[in-house]
């Protein structure tokens, strides 16, 4: 399933960016341009982490972001930034930027299980901090 939601056309590599609402927005485009998500989901999602905090950060340098289910989202999808130099996202430096756009509450969990059972590898979770997006799909 991760290989669909995260396909190679959904992945992004940059040097750097400004701040963390940049890398969401960068993050986001691939699902914007397909209409998987709206612009509204991204600015719910830059709202979470500025209500709640960095909750997205979920590992040293890799970050989830994601909002409420089903609002501005139009179907099922992920996307992927990696960076060279991380950004600071409340106190957390984060070179890895996964974005989930979900639909309900339960159609993503395998994903997300996917996703945690490669990153539990450190082999897999230094392919993802290297940026090298060739790799990154070959490990999906």
């Amino acid at each position: 399933m991760l290989k669909e939601l995260l396909q190679k056309s959904h992945m992004q590599q940059r040097e750097k960016v400004d701040s963390w609402e940049d890398a969401i927005k960068i993050a986001s485009i691939p699902l914007l341009k397909e209409g998987i998500i709206e612009e509204s989901y991204i600015e719910n999602m830059i709202k979470s982490v500025n209500k709640n905090g960095p909750y997205i950060v979920l590992m040293d340098y890799f970050a989830l972001p994601h909002a409420k289910a089903g609002e501005g989202v139009n179907r099922l999808g992920m996307s992927l930034l990696t960076l060279n130099h991380p950004v600071d996202l409340k106190g957390n430096p984060v070179k890895v930027f996964l974005v989930l756009a979900a639909v309900d509450a339960t159609s993503h969990i395998e994903a997300l299980a996917d996703i945690s059972k490669l990153l539990m590898d450190p082999k897999n979770y230094e392919i993802f901090m290297s940026g090298d997006l060739d790799k990154i799909n070959d490990i999906l």
